[in-house]
């Protein structure tokens, strides 16, 4: 295929974007919340809506609001297939929350600046810590980013920090993912969210490359001291078991 030029780029980074308008919260939009969300003339979203719907990404109803197309319905099943990890691996995230507690535990993998959760186990505490499977989370925040980003260069730390609303940020995450590099583990408090806190370790691809962070998450009133050093030893146990099942982004299939 020809490279495409710059408009061609843009073209379709901002199909992606638009398509991106839609999540849980609003699973239709009309031409007029795209133009709204976006920014962009009528008449581009227009066209980009046009596109999508040529290629079954979105379907526009009788009531004239637009909605994910059916097209969707085959990439979804083969991101399920890819990610769904093996009941092996299940059965660790399972193990994991009971051992701590019934706090909640998340699987996490880095994508381009975000965190996307791609597993979860919920846990049984009535007050926990939610995210959903698929959910993107800011890369410059949390135990589970200083993992991701334990073997990462400084300069491409220092540019996700660039991201957060905090002038220090820079130095501070990349101090916190040296010691998680040094440590195997790392732990946050209120880093995104006042009252919410993580232990996280790194879980490795065959190359010996991080593929992944384990998390437990939960009321920063919980993870105390004491309750973070209970914790980090079977999280380090269970990121060891997962590295070994290699199964992260469908390697088991």
């Amino acid at each position: 295929m020809p490279e495409p030029d710059a408009g061609g780029v843009r073209s379709v980074q901002r199909a992606v974007e638009l398509l991106a308008l839609y999540d849980a919260e609003h699973p239709s939009r009309t031409v007029r919340e795209l133009v709204d969300a976006t920014g962009l003339a009528k008449t581009t979203v227009v066209r980009l809506v046009h596109t999508l719907e040529r290629c079954g990404l979105l379907w526009s109803r009788s009531d004239g609001r637009t909605v994910p197309g059916p097209g969707l319905l085959r990439w979804a099943e083969l991101a399920r297939t890819t990610w769904q990890l093996p009941e092996s691996a299940l059965a660790l995230l399972k193990e994991l929350s009971v051992v701590s507690g019934g706090e909640a535990v998340h699987l996490y993998v880095l994508q381009q600046g975000a965190r996307v959760c791609v597993a979860r186990h919920e846990g049984t505490r009535t007050l926990r810590h939610v995210v959903r499977v698929g959910e993107e989370m800011p890369l410059w925040s949390g135990a589970s980013s200083h993992v991701l980003l334990s073997r990462a260069e400084r300069a491409d730390v220092e540019a996700v920090a660039a991201a957060a609303p905090h002038e220090d940020w820079p130095r501070v995450l990349w101090e916190r993912a040296q010691r998680a590099a040094v440590n195997g583990w790392s732990v946050s408090h209120g880093e995104r969210e006042a009252g919410v806190s993580g232990v996280a370790a790194p879980v490795f691809d065959r190359a010996g490359r991080v593929a992944a962070a384990i998390a437990l998450g939960g009321p920063t009133a919980r993870f105390t001291e004491q309750a973070v050093a209970a914790f980090s030893g079977p999280l380090v146990e269970a990121a060891r078991a997962l590295t070994a099942l290699d199964c992260v982004g469908g390697a088991s299939h």
